[in-house]
C-alpha cells in the first residue's frame, strides 16, 4: 500500500467520523475484498464471511471517531475483521472449507501440465497449511497472504512481536516438513 493510500484512507476514516457516506463508500471498495477473504480464511464459510463485510463495515461507520490513527486503517480493519470472526466461529463450530471455489480460478497463461501441477502443489499447501494449528495458520495467513509486517500482525492478533516471529519460525518449519512429506518440492512449477 502506498503512502498517499494510507494517508487518504486516514482522511477518509476522518470524514466517516463526520457522517460522510461518499467517504464510507470509497473506504469500502477499497478494503471489502481484503477484509472479504482474510475473513473466509478465519471462519471458511462464503456466508458468514459475507456477514462479517456488513459488521465489520458498519462498526467501522459507528467507531470511525474513535479511530487513533496508531496503525493504517488496513490494519485496523482486519483486527476488526478478525475479532468479529472469533466471535462468530465461537457461535458456530461446525464450518466446512469450500475448496469447490478455490479449484474453479483458473490461470488461463499457464499450459495444461503446469496448471496441473500448480493445482497439485496448491492443494497439497492448502491441506498442509489445515494441519498447522490455528495460531500458526493465522500468522502464515496474514503475513503471506495479507502482507502485514511482524508489528501489524503483532497489533492485528494481539500478542508481542517475539511471539509473532516465534510463531512464524515454528509454522514454516512445521509447513516445510508437511510439505516434504506430501512429496512437494521446493518452489513453484
Amino acid at each position: 500500500m502506498s503512502v498517499t493510500q494510507a494517508a487518504s484512507d486516514e482522511v477518509l476514516i476522518a470524514r466517516i467520523a463526520q457522517g460522510d457516506r461518499l467517504a464510507m463508500q470509497v473506504l469500502y471498495g477499497r478494503h471489502h475484498v481484503r477484509v472479504y477473504r482474510f475473513g473466509l480464511r478465519l471462519v471458511r464459510d462464503e456466508q458468514v464471511a459475507e456477514d462479517l463485510i456488513s459488521e465489520v463495515f458498519l462498526d467501522v461507520w459507528r467507531q470511525a471517531g474513535k479511530f487513533e490513527g496508531r496503525s493504517a486503517v488496513s490494519t485496523w480493519l482486519l483486527a476488526i475483521t478478525r475479532f468479529k470472526a472469533l466471535s462468530a466461529l465461537r457461535r458456530r463450530k461446525d464450518l466446512e472449507l469450500d475448496d469447490e471455489a478455490a479449484n474453479a480460478i483458473e490461470d488461463s497463461s499457464d499450459d495444461p501440465e503446469t496448471a496441473v501441477q500448480k493445482k497439485d502443489t496448491s492443494e497439497a499447501l492448502r491441506e498442509c497449511l489445515t494441519s498447522l494449528s490455528p495460531e500458526h495458520r493465522e500468522i502464515v495467513d496474514l503475513v503471506y497472504y495479507h502482507e502485514k509486517s511482524v508489528e501489524e500482525v503483532a497489533e492485528i492478533v494481539g500478542i508481542p512481536e517475539n511471539t509473532v516471529k516465534t510463531r512464524l519460525f515454528y509454522a514454516r518449519k512445521k509447513l516445510a516438513e508437511l510439505l516434504k512429506a506430501a512429496g512437494v518440492e521446493r518452489g513453484w512449477p
